[in-house]
């Protein structure tokens, strides 16, 4: 079910603007995230609500305190669940891992588990929570591949189910709002690092996210609010804004970090290293019988925004754990130009064409994390870079178009 874009408007805008402390914080031209904005206003959003939220250790104020423990301290707002997704509510847990349930010991709040449940059954945990709104606020990177989008979605479709409110708190995208860039996922390929057909670095906030989610893939659409930043420019990367950055997930040390994931964690789908296990993980690439050719090869692209530098690394844990391997390190020298996407195909394609050890993980997770099988088939067959990118642009086309009527931000 599509919603009309006049009534997806009427369902998700009423919270964009809040009055009275909140419209005033406004005008002193800071970035207000969607939660100091909820809070300046004294939650009236959730009044008369219990709430849940859904959130991780990026869920914190500027002071770094987390918004759970603020929100538990405050009359003003009755919080009674907390659900955490992969990696866990307070982040104990690496990859492909969560918390399980348990009662936070600094709130004694009730923590829900949602990673990798959808559906009915996660439904059935709101419901058990006895919630009548669902809020969310974590902090995205950016790509299709970053699973707390597809979190964001399955709650969504729960709460519809369940018949719950839902809130979404906005942040900042960390490597801009620009333009939606790589591939558009086909549907054959849904799993959790993207569920529905969304470019691989979606150019979005995650309101406005969620408001294209309602319009364009739920079937029953939730009855859904966000509360909107105040200040935010698309075309900013994440250090204009004075905001703490607390890492999202193990992997994802900084902001650094999150400008060349969408393009770097293709890597994931081959034999190589992504970097894991380093302190530069997604930025070192490499696997043992790779040399200098390699960073000459890549270099010799004249890639806009981007030098390689021959590099070797130890990982600590993940592929070629406690070997020396040979690589590349990306340096970005001009973020603006810079296109993590197309990077991280040129990469691909280079290291294929000098490294005769090159091979693709043998389940084929590459084609899960494009979205289709045309980037690894045309790789396979020789094509250039280049012609891997062009490959796509119909489809990037028709979704930046679509894109473009959930925007919140101009």
């Amino acid at each position: 079910m599509r919603l009309s874009r006049r009534a997806l408007l009427a369902a998700t805008t009423a919270a964009a603007s809040l009055p009275s402390a909140a419209a005033a914080a406004e005008r002193t031209g800071r970035l207000r995230t969607g939660f100091e904005r909820l809070a300046a206003d004294g939650y009236s959003v959730l009044e008369g609500q219990r709430v849940g939220i859904v959130t991780n250790p990026t869920g914190v104020t500027r002071t770094v305190r987390h918004i759970v423990d603020v929100m538990h301290a405050d009359d003003g707002v009755n919080l009674t669940a907390v659900f955490g997704p992969e990696h866990g509510f307070r982040g104990t847990a690496q990859a492909g891992g969560s918390e399980g349930r348990y009662d936070d010991p600094a709130t004694g709040l009730p923590v829900y588990d949602t990673y990798l449940k959808s559906g009915q059954p996660l439904a059935d945990i709101f419901t058990a929570s006895g919630v009548d709104t669902v809020v969310f606020d974590i902090q995205d990177a950016g790509a299709r591949f970053y699973t707390y989008i597809w979190t964001l979605f399955d709650c969504m479709e729960a709460a519809a189910l369940a018949g719950k409110r839902f809130v979404v708190l906005d942040r900042p995208n960390p490597v801009t709002g620009r333009a939606a860039q790589g591939p558009v996922l086909h549907m054959e390929f849904s799993t959790f690092v993207g569920r529905r057909p969304i470019s691989q670095a979606h150019g979005m906030t995650v309101a406005e996210l969620a408001r294209l989610f309602n319009g364009e893939f739920l079937t029953t659409p939730v009855p859904l609010e966000t509360v909107r930043m105040s200040g935010w420019k698309r075309s900013s990367f994440y250090d204009a804004w004075g905001l703490p950055w607390v890492p999202p997930s193990p992997n994802m040390p900084t902001p650094d970090t999150a400008l060349v994931y969408s393009g770097t964690c293709l890597f994931e789908g081959t034999n190589l290293s992504e970097g894991r296990g380093t302190t530069r993980p997604f930025e070192l690439l490499g696997a043992e019988g790779i040399d200098r050719r390699w960073a000459e090869a890549a270099e010799a692209l004249g890639l806009p925004g981007v030098h390689f530098r021959e590099a070797y690394f130890a990982p600590t844990f993940s592929k070629f754990q406690g070997k020396t391997v040979g690589g590349v390190q990306i340096h970005i020298h001009d973020r603006a130009a810079y296109d993590p996407v197309r990077t991280g195909i040129a990469l691909l394609v280079t290291a294929k064409k000098v490294w005769s050890g090159f091979a693709w993980r043998p389940d084929n997770w590459i084609d899960k994390l494009t979205g289709n099988t045309r980037v690894r088939t045309l790789i396979d067959a020789g094509a250039s870079a280049d012609e891997v990118v062009a490959d796509w642009q119909q489809e990037l086309s028709a979704f930046r178009r679509t894109r473009r009527e959930y925007l919140l931000y101009t």
